[in-house]
């Protein structure tokens, strides 16, 4: 069987998202008893593995790393009874993409990093390239699927003028989705890099610390330790929890053990005799909902449970307070009846 013909590739202008597209083999025709199908594998330059499509299409809308040669690759697959029912296949076709990359990689942003806050907005920073001159504009532009072209933030954050960031909100429709960024750079007789890249946004969220969290000790020397799911978008049932104990380890620096749940909101640990000197909870996006997360910070309050003797001590003290109270104005009363004149009852004089 003949391989497919006009393999190519283009760039409709969604930062990444390239199109490929084919014709049918020129013999197609005759094979009316057998099933025409196609193997697509494509992958960047310096990937080591394909990913692979087959299919009966011929054109495909994929994503590419645009600072990085795109690779594609397509042969026609024949099965059916002009072939006794054995696969047929055909040689590779192939074809190769790269965007012209301007300036010299030192150019490029550095340290560019985004987190999806409470599933509700995504906040990225980034510091100018090392050979960015002074009066250099940055421009950050995304899309994903769905949208009908590339859209620029508009909202920067800045520093000295120089845009060093960007916020972008109402991203719902973008999870679980590749979103496409560019951050691109100008400065006058200069040319810098821009700096292509993909993220999914539920592996960069971050919850609000988790609320009202409230510890006791049962009768029984019993820990509770009971919370809120944090406030925000993220899901509760996307989220982890990791219950933090601080061990009294008396002249010895306090160590911290850790306890883990899944979406549970409350723990109960053995704790007998022991003192707790701090007790906090922080949470993050679990494994059934994303690849990996951000930890959002720990709980502010730091509670103290104390030693069953303590308790006691603190029942004690209510009591000899309110018994030397007592024992108080029964002095006062009897220093008042010392002073007053036998028989005579106590009243101010008149004139």
């Amino acid at each position: 069987v003949a391989p497919p013909q006009d393999l190519q590739i283009t760039d409709p202008g969604l930062l990444g998202s390239l199109d490929i597209e084919w014709k049918p083999p020129l013999n197609v025709q005759t094979f009316n008893e057998c099933t025409v199908k196609y193997k697509f594998e494509y992958r960047n330059t310096g990937d080591r593995d394909w990913k692979v499509i087959f299919t009966r299409k011929l054109k495909f809308r994929v994503g590419f790393d645009l600072s990085r040669t795109a690779e594609v690759k397509v042969q026609t697959l024949l099965e059916g009874r002009c072939t006794d029912d054995v696969e047929v296949q055909s040689d590779w076709i192939y074809a190769t993409f790269q965007v012209p990359l301007q300036g010299r990689l030192e150019s490029e942003v550095q340290n560019f990093h985004c987190v999806y806050h409470d599933w509700e907005y995504l906040k990225c920073t980034w510091q100018p390239g090392l050979l960015a001159p002074r009066g250099v504009h940055y421009g950050l532009y995304y899309w994903y699927e769905g949208l009908d072209h590339a859209v620029q933030c508009d909202d920067y954050i800045q520093d000295h003028g120089i845009n060093i960031g960007c916020m972008l909100q109402n991203l719902s429709q973008a999870e679980y989705k590749d979103l496409s960024i560019c951050v691109n750079g100008s400065a006058p007789a200069t040319l810098l890099r821009p700096l292509y890249i993909t993220l999914r946004l539920h592996n960069l969220a971050k919850p609000s610390p988790p609320k009202q969290l409230v510890v006791s000790m049962s009768a029984s020397e019993e820990l509770h330790v009971v919370w809120s799911p944090p406030d925000g978008e993220t899901p509760p049932q996307c989220l982890e929890y990791e219950v933090q104990l601080a061990e009294d380890q008396g002249e010895a620096k306090a160590a911290w053990a850790s306890v883990s749940t899944q979406m549970e909101t409350a723990l109960t640990i053995s704790r007998a005799n022991q003192s707790i000197p701090c007790v906090r909870v922080r949470g993050r996006t679990n494994i059934f909902c994303a690849d990996e997360g951000f930890w959002s910070e720990w709980t502010q309050e730091c509670f103290s449970v104390s030693r069953k003797e303590d308790k006691q001590l603190f029942i004690l003290i209510p009591v000899i307070l309110s018994l030397s109270s007592s024992l108080i104005i029964f002095m006062l009363i009897g220093q008042c009846k010392k002073r007053s004149p036998a028989g005579k009852p106590l009243h101010a004089s008149v004139g």
